[in-house]
């Protein structure tokens, strides 16, 4: 697997987000899907990385949002049928390494409590739990996390 900075508006990459928008809508109403368009995901501000197999296609991807004083962490999406395989945790290895060339000393996330895997997957990788950051409200279908560079 390779992991490289690319564009999201690639038709294969499209493809994913699209699953993962579905994924999200069958599990939380719509105000409580907190996800970035493409459109925000080719700012300035942000990076966005892809995981593509042996084969070249896209399996996975994750974006660093550069916010004021922290990496949100946002995007973060493997592949269903190759779920398990480490994917994940090579994304969010590589996401804390842009955030600390950055300079970046925290990162922060929201993702939905109905997602026991991602949940996992984050505390794993040394993210807490913490209470709303930036412009997110209390929500009793979200959880905010943090993990320190």
């Amino acid at each position: 697997m390779i992991i490289n900075a690319e564009t999201p508006n690639q038709p294969d990459v499209l493809s994913m987000l699209a699953r993962l928008d579905a994924y999200c809508a069958a599990l939380y109403p719509a105000e409580s899907n907190h996800l970035l368009d493409v459109d925000a995901l080719m700012r300035d501000d942000v990076l966005f990385l892809v995981a593509r197999g042996v084969d070249g296609a896209a399996v996975g991807c994750a974006a660093l949002v550069n916010r004021a004083g922290y990496g949100e962490l946002k995007r973060m999406f493997v592949d269903e049928t190759l779920r398990g395989r480490g994917t994940g945790r090579q994304l969010l290895e590589h996401i804390a390494m842009f955030a600390r060339m950055a300079g970046l000393q925290v990162l922060r996330l929201e993702t939905g409590i109905h997602q026991p895997e991602a949940i996992a997957l984050y505390e794993r990788f040394g993210f807490v739990r913490i209470a709303p950051f930036g412009d997110y409200r209390p929500d009793p279908l979200s959880l905010f996390m943090e993990m320190r560079l």
